[in-house]
């Protein structure tokens, strides 16, 4: 059963109604992903909704920052986290809808920096790929990008910057979910069924861990990966995790309960998800005080929803 039509046969309580109207009252990157994910609104109306991002709030903000080059801070990669790269992965996650201006001058100077690349990591990879297809710009070398990309799957079927060409080096979290994401975003906007392969190899190792588990002690492999900060740079967390499987419209698998549980303690008394601090580095403005998230609540909202509707 969609999520949408999930939410329609179950009874809605006053408190559910309230954080709604609480979390109506968010940025427009958040308002979108309310109508999409939580109230199952008109196509229309969360195309109308997700525009917004380009000219009010955090978006329009992130876009009014950028250089007269094409690219923010002055730098393609570093800073962190004000750098073209990140600034472009950011207004990604706000849900800045494809082929705006801003962002298709920002993706242009990533591809010049690519030229001159040399021996390049797989997250930085995996990141140029999903920025661009994303994105919607037309960069004639991207199906190169991908098949190296595709070419750095490791045996046990993730990713890993430091694999130092071993296809038996065990994959890193962090990396894989870059690599998935990529993959999933050139997917979308290509067509490209050419790597749904990868993606269910990918899939599996994550499965194999119950998404964030070390194979060898059972226990949490990424320390801080059970918080949840509302711009995960190029880190892995559970939330993010779930969040691919969720928007590639994965098939459920159990092996996930104890993330999407992970998940669930999460949330705070009022029935809302917290604010967490954000990883060490420079950033253009905060997003939101400490305190509730209407940013990691309404994300939240979507993976419980999927799984909730799945079940």
């Amino acid at each position: 059963m969609p999520m949408h039509e999930w939410r329609h046969h179950v009874r809605m309580t006053a408190a559910d109604d309230d954080r709604v109207a609480w979390l109506l009252e968010g940025d427009p990157s958040i308002r979108w992903r309310v109508h999409r994910d939580v109230l199952g609104s008109s196509e229309s109306t969360v195309r109308a909704e997700r525009a917004k991002v380009a000219t009010e709030g955090w978006g329009a903000k992130l876009i009014s920052l950028q250089d007269p080059d094409g690219r923010w801070a002055g730098g393609d990669y570093t800073p962190k986290w004000i750098s073209t790269t990140y600034t472009l992965l950011h207004l990604l996650w706000l849900g800045l809808p494809p082929r705006n201006s801003a962002a298709l001058a920002g993706c242009e100077r990533l591809w010049e920096w690519q030229s001159r690349w040399r021996d390049p990591e797989t997250c930085i990879v995996s990141i140029l790929v999903r920025l661009t297809s994303a994105h919607g710009h037309d960069a004639e070398r991207l199906e190169n990008v991908v098949d190296y990309l595709l070419g750095q799957q490791l045996d046990d079927g993730g990713w890993n910057c430091a694999s130092g060409g071993d296809p038996s080096k065990h994959s890193s979290f962090h990396t894989s979910i870059q690599a998935l994401k990529a993959l999933a975003a050139y997917q979308r906007a290509h067509g490209e069924a050419a790597t749904e392969e990868a993606q269910a190899r990918g899939r599996e190792f994550f499965l194999r861990h119950q998404l964030y588990k070390s194979h060898r002690t059972g226990q949490v492999a990424v320390r801080g990966s059970t918080r949840f900060p509302q711009l995960p740079q190029w880190h892995f967390d559970v939330l993010r995790g779930l969040e691919y499987f969720v928007d590639t419209a994965a098939e459920q698998d159990q092996r996930l309960g104890n993330a999407v549980d992970v998940v669930l303690h999460a949330r705070r008394a009022d029935g809302r998800w917290p604010t967490y601090a954000g990883y060490a580095g420079r950033t253009w403005f905060q997003m939101e005080a400490p305190g509730p998230s209407r940013w990691n609540t309404v994300r939240a909202l979507h993976v419980l929803n999927w799984w909730k509707a799945a079940s």
